[in-house]
């Protein structure tokens, strides 16, 4: 292993050894090898490694259990959701997984909404779709329709849906700008979104659930294109 250079070592090593993970070379459930190995290896100090080691620990790919060692952990059966923007990060291929739970739980929950938005949230939600129309660039009519799936979230009234949200959304943040495409026009990027936040303020289940299914796969395959 050639020797590491020593800007920023930590981010470096944990940045190599993530990679190493991810792409097999210490399959899941094995032990790394010894640390002052794995540190003269690498050209660090065994603190610098313990460091990286401790990202990673937190990150979830690795687990250590004293006086035995280091242990890549079994991400894959046992890691949550929270990792997937690191996956993403390393295999852009995570993405149509993504999209796919996208679809199933962006419609649940617009007709879940439709059924469960308060008046003030039905106000809410146009306000929030206006502020698609005026927004001014690419970056800023994303995040306006980022705002209205995250309020649209919150008005099922179930906070799991929140949270699900936010983590799809998350999810991607890594390679948002490749997925800027559906929204470079803001008034396209209104005229599919508003028939969701229609048929949600007139309480019509059904019709959010089929308008959400429409703009989910419209937006979807414009960021894959613009992926490709």
């Amino acid at each position: 292993m050639e020797a590491l250079p020593r800007e920023t070592i930590v981010d470096v090593l944990e940045s190599r050894l993530r990679e190493d993970i991810l792409d097999g070379r210490h399959p899941a459930g094995s032990y790394l090898p010894p640390e002052r190995q794995l540190a003269d290896g690498y050209g660090v100090t065994r603190t610098t490694l313990k460091h990286a080691f401790g990202r990673l620990v937190q990150a979830g790919l690795l687990e250590t259990r004293h006086g035995v060692g280091t242990r890549v952990r079994d991400y894959a059966r046992l890691g949550g959701a929270d990792l997937l923007p690191m996956l993403v990060r390393h295999s852009p291929d995570w993405i149509g997984e993504i999209f796919e739970v996208r679809r199933g739980v962006g419609a649940l929950i617009a007709e879940r909404a439709a059924g469960s938005a308060t008046a003030k949230q039905r106000a809410e939600l146009r306000e929030l779709l206006e502020a698609v129309r005026t927004a001014e660039s690419g970056d800023a009519v994303q995040l306006a329709d980022i705002d209205v799936h995250r309020a649209l979230a919150r008005a099922t009234g179930n906070r799991v849906y929140v949270l699900l949200t936010n983590t799809l959304f998350n999810a991607y943040v890594p390679v948002r700008a490749a997925l800027v495409g559906p929204f470079t026009d803001p008034q396209a990027a209104y005229g599919r979104l508003a028939p969701v936040v229609e048929a949600v303020a007139a309480g019509d289940e059904s019709d959010a659930r089929r308008a959400a299914e429409a703009y989910l796969t419209a937006t979807e395959r414009i960021m894959l294109e613009g992926l490709a």
